[in-house]
This record gives structure tokens, C-alpha cells and sequence, in this order.
């Protein structure tokens, strides 16, 4: 009910009064895990299978929410473990986890940067050490899997929770530039920090600790503060018994000295037992004939045991607990998963779920009941008690029945806003309005009604506050892509609302920009208004991305909210630089900043410069660099970068990004190996499919299992090509997925082969995820681009989920064929190139089990594929563990090197196949010998990933 707040460009500011409950990495435990991957190879045919992990890392990877900041559990670092193995030799069966080479290796073992966190009033900040990869050991403690979600019972939190090692203070001086760090002192050997938030006045942290030592109560989470001035870290219980319960959510500041504790309930005893016989068969019953479609969750309750542990676990006892030590107990032991103090700290919303449970969906649809309490803990009033939502249809933009988006009103002491559907949150019902949004005060009186805010008739998605003048409603439409904007004024009965902006939401290059938001002296967020010196009129200030034909060019303007006149502020720099306005630094007063006092943090990057950031002042806009972070991989920094354009067959514009290796010269070295890794994105219209997305000058970011590893290889990396899956009008994108996944790809391999960087035999695909089923697919329709393919933790055949799958809306009996055609499993009998799967062995993500992969992989079996499966124990939908990461790494690179490299066309392929390809190897040699290569000025980037919330990509 919280997480819009968070979700904005600004989001390295920590939300005082909401801490986000994020579950990442693992924890300890010296178990004997099966310290090996299990490993599966067939040899048949001589052909080939590429690549490596993920995308780039995400923008802003260094700056973090921090309600419940923990480190990526894939951060681009790794801390030796006892488990580290020798390099393995090469053989069909691989014993054990083994390590890539060197130049892989040195780059993923780079210690991490920190994480960012600025203080409520901009005059401090923290710089969170983070941890590198974790041991697999800490991945194999065993973890409960109850209603969807992963239960460490030893910590009593979410499993595979990730933390921070320590936490440094610096002073922002007047100049803009820092001071020395204050390291927070006090904390036990080897703490592991979790969920820091910062008190509503700056002066203290809260955080969570624990250290995993060999005594159980060590593991669970202990609630700590720190005095910021001091340094001085200490518990906040002076009871050593109270611990945190860290399943949902955990702890909040109700005050700048009180805080409200999610706690273990004291009366506890052990969990319950597993019952040898069990009291009856496992029953589910439809006889009141319901239509209730689920999409392939995982982790689901199973049984009444189930129930009772999930009970046992996320139960919480709630403590009201002072700075100086009091605590006070208020309400009953129960699930609480939100807790949410009103901006004027006199209420606190408090969110909970109870029975009766589901054994077809996760906890996120249970019964959900949300109350108001005084700020003392009193029970003041029921808002809702909303009942289970199985039903929910799997069309998008359906959604829950009753009461949702529940959120206090950020301009305003303690008022409630909420949004209700019209069409019984099915979106294929057609009503008008579809949704109502209504809001009332905390304690409304008597006979007193909640007011009708605003009507739409698309899916609400949202509100931005400012004043009881201005407030920004926003609603969509994913059918049509339709985006709209309305400007509202909630203190008005009779002011009209008016259409600020209606656009498509796949049309970047119209996006206006987001407002701003300022920070209120409550610890809220509203939209931030500019005075113009000497000028009337209502000016905010639109961030916005600029996508241009020629990549972003992220910029911020004036905006006069009456008439629509834009004055452009400031803008990146276009020739070298990647810059972006990352939040205000000039909001700690009430009311409206001057133009001439602005201040604003950005960002600044460039192809080959790590990302700093600066605070750039107003009026003379100087700026001062306040971090100086290292290359993370100086090996790699004078890589080259081009973002590329070029066209598909049916005259769609495509982009990607082509990477080659430090000092590469295509005179001299010629065509290299390629690597070309990708994931499809559903589109409305051509237009959208071919705008650029993305800046030719942003760095490149290197994951932990990132394809530019391969850089380090002497690899060309074609990253991110687009792959544009369109469906115009009444046409389903998934009705010709094939027809236009190979033809995207066909362009792609075209154009690295017509600009002599990629050997025509020698060209490798992979993917993750979606990327994955991409992948296999590619090999089956398309066995002449490819001499080998790589496919992590992907869905293999589509009737193993169907109701629904990715953005496809449509079951599998409403389109049988669409199904079948998409899925690779069926096809398997056409991949004849060699393809190496990856999968963990525990992962969570919607639709791809694991079984999808041993399916396949059996298929290609059947039918003499050269494949290879390697399930990795312990890991999720992403890989953490440092020895998983690494094998993964060692996989791929063997695979690469062996069908890749290798490669040569007289034994992988048809004499005639390079030819189909579309250019000769004497063509692909004239060629290079004409200085093909990578331009030094770049021109156009893609966007990286098209990730929607209804599909998990990592």
C-alpha cells in the first residue's frame, strides 16, 4: 500500500515513515549442502550454444530506497568462500564447482561500491558498505515456502535476506563537498545490517542486526539505533528476549523518539510439528462452479500444517518502544504486513491478513483487513476487511474487488484516500466510470461520507499531492497503452479536472517528464512549486528522460502548470557525458523554492566513467562532485561502445548496443566471435517498437553474470538488440511471435556481420528469463544465425502455464495454437545446434519451474541434441552464491570457447548457410579490410529490458 511512495527518481531518499520490506540475499549455516551442481550433457551433434547473464546493471545501481535497504544479492563483487574450487578441467562432466578464467573472475571478485542514503534534511550522508557475493552455504539454510513467500525460521525473516557490512556518515559541507566519514560504532562483530531508516528529524538511525553466530538467538534480528551526531550505536530493547519479526513489515518511526515494532510474540513456543499421519486428504472443491484462473505461482500453502507455520511465523506482536528504553504492547498478536503513521503522527494505518487462507494464490490476495489506530496504539477504526481474491481475472489491469490503494493524503495531516472499482476489478467488463477515488478525514463525523475525488475511466495508477489547489491523478490502460495525466484541485468542489497530458505510453519520445517532488517538514513527498522571480503563475519542474532518435538526453523544465509553457532549465550533455537529475537538495523549507535557490542532485556518467554524482546550484548552476567512486573494472575501461540502428525486413527500426574489447581494431584483428543477448518486448505499433530508448554514453555497467564479461574474452557483445513483438490494433503481438522474433534477429545478425565485427559462424545467443525461451526458440526456427545458444531459468512449453504468460492475457484454450507455435518444447525436435541450459534448482518465479528446463532438456535428448542442463542447487530465479555464480561463468565461457570460438563452418553448418545469412565470408573480409567497426560517435541505444509487474524477469 506504500510502495508508490518509493518508486520515484529521488528514491536514494529514505522515506521516513515507511520502510520497505525487501527480500534479497541469503544468510549462514554450515550444513553440508551438495556443494556441486547437478549436471546433465548430451553429444550428438558438432554445433554450438552461447552466453552469459544478465543486462546491465540497473541505473542509479549505487543509490537505494532505503526503508529496507539491503545490497543486490547479484552485486559485482564476491567474498572468497571455504567452498572455492580449482579451476576444472574440461570435460563432459563437470565434478563440483569450478571457476572461469582470470579475466572474468578478477572483475565479478571487485569489491562493491556503497549505497547512498541522504539525510530528511540534505546536510549528511550515508555511505552503506556492502557485501560481496555470499557462500553457497548461506543459501542452503533451509527455508519454510509458505503462501508465495521464503522463510528463513533461524532469522524469522524473509530468506535470502541481504545486508550491509557497515555504515559511514559524512558531513555535506557548505561548498557542496564532503566531509570526513564518521563511521556508526558500537555494533557486535560481523553485524549484518538491515533495514536502516532514519528518523523523521535526521538526529537517529533504526536499523536491524544480527550476527549469525554459532548460538541460535544471534541469528534473529535485533532493532539497534544510532545517534547520528555521536556515531554511538546501541539496541533499542534493553530486554535481550525481543526480537524482530522481519516477514512483512517490520518497524516504522511513529515519532522522532518512538518507534513501532513488529515483534516476536514473547508467549511463543516451538513451531509446529509436521504431523506423521496426516488427519485426511488433501481437498480443494469448486462445486459452486467459480471461475477462478491462476497464473503458475509457486511456493503455495499445501496443506492445515502449512497454515499453522505461515500463522507461526508472520505473527507479530506490535511494541510501541521510546529512544529511552519504555515499551508498551498494544494490540493483539496478529499478521500485520503494513504499518503506516499519518503525516501529522497522530494515526497509524495498520494493514493485516488473516483466514481463511488459499491453496491457489499467494498471501497477496488473502483476506486483508486495514484499521486505523491512534498513535498510541488504540484501536480507533475499521476502514476495511477485504475478503479472498482468487478471482482476480488474469486480463491486465484486473484487479482486486473493494477498497485499494489505501494511503494517507501527503499534504494533509490525516487524510485518507482510497480508489474503488466500478467493474468488479475485471478489466474485459466495459463501464464507465471503471474506477472512483474517495477520501475522508482519519476520524470522519458523524453521518459525514467519504467526498468523491475523482472519476476515471481507465485503471487509476496513482496520485502526485501538492496543495489543495493541485494534485496530479494518474490513470492507464495496458490494451491500448493509453496513458492520461489530469490535473485536479481537492480543495475545490467546483473546479473542473482537465486532461494535463494523454499520450501512448510506449511513445517515449512524447513523454513530458515526471514532477518533482519536494520533501514536507512531516517526512512526506509533494510536488515541488517554483517561484519565478518577477513572474506570477504556478511553475513545477518536469524531470524527464528526453528520448530522442538520437538516445536520451534527460533534461528538466519550467513548467506553468495554467498555460503549458515549458522553459528548459538544464540538460544533459549531449557529445560525452550521461547526466540525470536525480532528486532536490534545495526542499528542506516549507512552500514554494526559488528558481534562484535551487539546488538538485544529478548524476553524471560517460561510456567509459564510472557514475559520480553532484549537487549543481542555481542561479550560476555550478556543480560540485560530492563521490569519487573507482572503476570497478579498470581492465575493461577503455572498452569500446556504439549504440547501432538498423532495419528489419518489414521496415521496422531496430537499435542495439555493440560492444567490442579494449584496443580491438578491426583492420588488424577482423571479424570476432558474438555474443547476442536479448528479451522480446510487446509493442502496440511499429512507430513505438523502433523509437530509441537509452543513451549511447551511459556506462557500461557489468553484473555479476553480465554478457560484457565476455569482453574481457575478446568477444564482440551485441547487447539488448531489440526484439519487437507487434501487435497492431485488434492483432494479438504472441499471434506472430515467431514470424518476428527470427526476423528480428535476422536484422541483427545482418548488421554485426555487414559491419565486420562479428565472424558470420561464429555468432552465439542467450538469454534469461524470457530471454531464455527466446533463445530456444531462435535455434529452432532460426539454426542459420546461430552456432550455439545459452538459455537461464527460462519457460520452455507454454501449456505448462495456462492461464497466461508473460503479457500474453489470453488462456491456452482461447488460443491453442499461439501456445504451441511459442513454445520451444515443441520444437525440439529442430534444434540441432548446440545449446547449454541453466536453471536454479529453487526457483520462485512465476511460470519457470524448474521442471521446465529437465523437460526440455529430456525433449532435446529424444531427439539427439547436443545440450547440456546444469541445475544449481539452492538457487533461485537469479544466482547469488559466489560458487554458483562462478560455475555459471565457467559454464558459459566453456560452452563459448568450445562451439563458439571454435566454431568453423565446415563442420557446424551447410556450406550455404552463411550465404543465406545474407552477406559472403570473402563480402564479411572487404569488409573489414574497408575499416568496419564501431564509430567512436555513437548514435542510438535500446532500452534494456521491457519488464512489466506481471512477470518476473530476474
Amino acid at each position: 500500500m506504500r510502495l508508490h511512495k518509493v518508486y520515484h527518481r529521488f528514491s536514494l531518499f529514505h522515506f521516513p515513515k515507511q520502510p520497505l520490506l525487501l527480500s534479497s540475499s541469503p544468510h549462514f549455516l554450515s550444513l553440508k549442502p551438495p556443494l556441486r551442481p547437478r549436471l546433465q550433457l548430451v553429444r550428438t551433434c558438432s554445433s554450438s550454444s552461447p552466453g552469459v547473464a544478465r543486462t546491465r546493471a540497473m541505473r542509479f545501481r549505487n543509490v537505494a530506497p532505503i526503508g529496507a535497504a539491503e545490497a543486490d544479492g547479484g552485486s559485482n563483487g564476491a567474498a572468497h568462500s571455504s567452498s572455492d574450487t580449482a579451476d576444472c578441467e574440461d570435460s563432459s562432466i563437470g565434478n563440483g564447482y569450478c571457476l572461469p578464467p582470470p579475466e572474468i573472475k578478477d572483475i565479478v571478485d571487485a569489491p562493491p561500491l556503497p549505497t547512498l542514503s541522504f539525510s530528511p534534511h540534505r546536510d549528511k550522508i550515508l555511505f552503506l558498505k556492502r557485501r560481496s557475493l555470499p557462500p553457497l552455504a548461506e543459501l542452503a539454510r533451509p527455508e519454510e515456502k509458505l503462501a508465495g513467500v521464503r522463510i528463513d525460521g533461524k532469522c524469522n525473516s524473509r530468506s535470502r535476506m541481504s545486508y550491509y557490512t557497515g555504515i559511514g556518515v559524512h558531513q555535506i559541507m557548505d561548498d557542496g563537498t564532503l566531509g570526513p566519514e564518521k563511521e556508526i560504532y558500537g555494533l557486535p562483530s560481523g553485524a549484518k545490517i538491515n533495514f536502516i531508516t532514519w528518523s523523521n528529524d535526521g538526529s537517529h538511525l533504526a536499523f536491524a542486526v544480527r550476527t549469525d553466530e554459532e548460538d541460535g538467538s544471534s541469528s534473529m534480528l535485533r532493532v539497534w539505533v544510532a545517534d547520528i551526531e555521536t556515531g554511538k550505536a546501541r539496541p533499542l530493547f534493553q530486554a535481550t528476549d525481543i526480537f524482530l519479526n522481519a516477514i512483512f513489515d517490520n518497524f516504522v518511526w511513529v515519532n522522532n523518539s518512538t518507534l513501532l515494532v513488529c515483534t516476536i510474540p514473547l508467549s511463543r513456543g516451538d513451531p509446529p510439528r509436521k504431523p506423521l499421519v496426516p488427519s485426511g486428504p488433501k481437498i480443494q472443491s469448486n462445486e459452486q462452479k467459480e471461475i477462478i484462473q491462476s497464473r503458475t505461482y509457486q511456493d503455495l500453502l499445501k496443506d492445515e500444517y502449512d497454515e499453522d507455520l505461515f500463522d507461526y511465523y508472520a505473527t507479530s506482536q506490535l511494541v510501541l518502544v521510546s529512544l529511552d528504553g519504555s515499551v508498551k504492547p498494544v494490540g493483539p498478536p496478529a499478521i500485520y504486513t503494513s504499518l503506516d503513521p499519518s503525516p501529522d503522527e497522530n494515526y497509524i494505518m495498520i494493514s493485516s491478513m488473516h483466514r481463511p487462507y488459499s491453496f491457489t494464490v499467494p498471501c497477496g490476495r488473502f483476506p486483508r483487513k486495514v484499521d486505523i489506530w491512534t498513535a498510541d496504539g488504540k484501536f480507533l477504526r475499521e476502514l476495511c476487511d477485504l475478503p479472498l481474491a482468487e478471482d482476480i481475472p488474469i486480463t491486465h489491469n484486473s484487479v482486486r474487488k473493494g477498497k485499494r490503494s489505501i494511503n494517507w493524503r501527503a499534504d494533509k495531516p490525516s487524510t485518507i484516500v482510497w480508489v474503488e472499482t466500478q467493474d468488479g476489478g475485471d478489466a474485459k467488463i466495459e463501464v464507465s466510470p471503471r474506477d472512483i477515488v474517495y477520501m475522508e478525514p482519519a476520524e470522519p463525523l458523524e453521518n459525514e461520507h467519504p467526498v468523491v475525488l475523482h472519476k476515471l475511466d481507465l485503471r487509476y495508477g496513482g496520485i502526485s499531492w501538492c496543495d489543495d489547489s493541485l494534485a496530479l491523478v494518474y490513470e492507464s490502460w495496458y490494451k491500448t497503452r493509453r496513458i492520461r495525466t489530469w490535473i485536479i484541485s481537492p480543495g475545490s468542489e467546483s473546479a473542473n479536472p482537465r486532461i494535463l497530458f494523454d499520450r501512448s505510453s510506449e511513445d517515449v519520445y512524447s513523454d513530458p517528464g515526471s514532477p518533482m517532488l519536494r520533501r514536507t517538514p512531516t517526512g512526506t513527498y509533494v510536488i515541488a512549486k517554483i517561484k519565478k522571480e518577477g513572474e506570477e503563475g504556478t511553475y513545477l519542474l518536469l524531470n524527464g528522460s528526453g528520448a530522442t532518435p538520437q538516445g536520451n538526453i534527460p533534461f528538466l523544465d519550467l513548467f506553468d502548470i495554467n498555460t503549458g509553457n515549458k522553459e528548459r532549465i538544464w540538460e544533459s550533455d549531449k557529445e560525452k557525458y550521461f547526466e540525470t537529475v536525480v532528486a532536490l537538495m534545495s526542499d528542506q523549507d516549507e512552500g514554494e523554492i526559488h528558481l534562484n535557490q535551487l539546488k538538485i542532485l544529478t548524476s553524471k556518467e560517460s561510456k567509459t566513467e564510472n557514475t559520480q554524482y553532484y549537487i549543481l546550484s542555481w542561479p550560476d548552476k555550478k556543480a560540485c562532485q560530492i563521490t569519487n567512486f573507482p572503476h570497478p573494472y579498470p581492465q575493461l575501461s577503455s572498452l569500446k561502445k556504439e549504440m547501432i540502428r538498423y532495419e528489419r525486413k518489414d521496415g521496422v527500426q531496430l537499435t542495439a548496443t555493440l560492444y567490442l574489447p579494449p584496443d580491438y581494431d578491426p583492420a588488424r584483428d577482423g571479424p570476432l566471435p558474438c555474443l547476442m543477448w536479448s528479451y522480446p518486448g510487446e509493442f502496440k505499433s511499429k512507430d513505438a517498437a523502433g523509437q530509441v530508448r537509452g543513451s549511447p554514453n551511459e556506462f557500461a555497467g557489468i553484473g555479476s553474470t553480465s554478457p560484457l564479461l565476455w569482453l574481457a574474452r575478446r568477444f564482440a557483445i551485441l547487447s539488448g538488440p531489440t526484439i519487437p513483438i507487434i501487435g497492431e490494433g485488434n492483432e494479438e503481438a504472441n499471434d506472430r511471435y515467431v514470424e518476428q522474433l527470427v526476423a528480428s534477429a535476422e536484422a541483427a545478425v545482418e548488421e554485426v556481420i555487414r559491419r565486420g565485427v562479428a565472424h558470420p559462424n561464429k555468432i552465439a545467443v542467450g538469454g534469461h528469463s524470457y530471454g531464455a525461451f527466446m533463445t530456444a526458440n531462435l535455434l529452432a526456427h532460426a539454426p542459420h544465425l546461430f552456432c550455439c545458444g545459452i538459455a537461464r531459468s527460462g519457460a520452455y512449453n507454454r501449456t505448462l502455464t495456462p492461464f497466461g504468460f508473460q503479457n500474453e492475457d489470453r488462456t491456452l484454450w482461447e488460443a491453442v495454437g499461439t501456445y504451441v507455435e511459442m513454445s520451444p518444447f515443441i520444437s525440439a525436435n529442430k534444434i540441432k545446434k548446440p545449446i547449454l541450459l541453466i536453471h536454479g534448482e529453487e526457483d520462485n518465479n512465476s511460470g519457470t519451474l524448474t521442471m521446465q528446463s529437465d523437460r526440455f532438456f529430456n525433449a532435446l535428448k529424444g531427439h539427439g541434441a547436443l545440450c547440456r542442463l546444469v541445475v544449481l542447487p539452492f538457487e533461485s530465479h537469479g544466482y547469488a552464491a559466489r560458487e554458483s555464480v562462478m560455475h555459471v561463468l565457467w559454464e558459459t565461457d566453456r560452452w563459448l570457447q568450445k562451439y563458439c570460438v571454435a566454431n568453423s563452418s565446415d563442420t557446424s553448418e551447410d556450406p550455404n548457410e552463411s550465404a543465406s545469412r545474407g552477406i559472403s565470408d570473402a563480402e564479411s573480409k572487404a569488409v573489414v579490410g574497408a575499416g568496419g567497426g564501431v564509430a567512436e560517435n555513437s548514435d542510438h541505444e535500446i532500452d534494456k529490458v521491457h519488464i512489466t509487474c506481471r512477470s518476473s524477469l530476474w
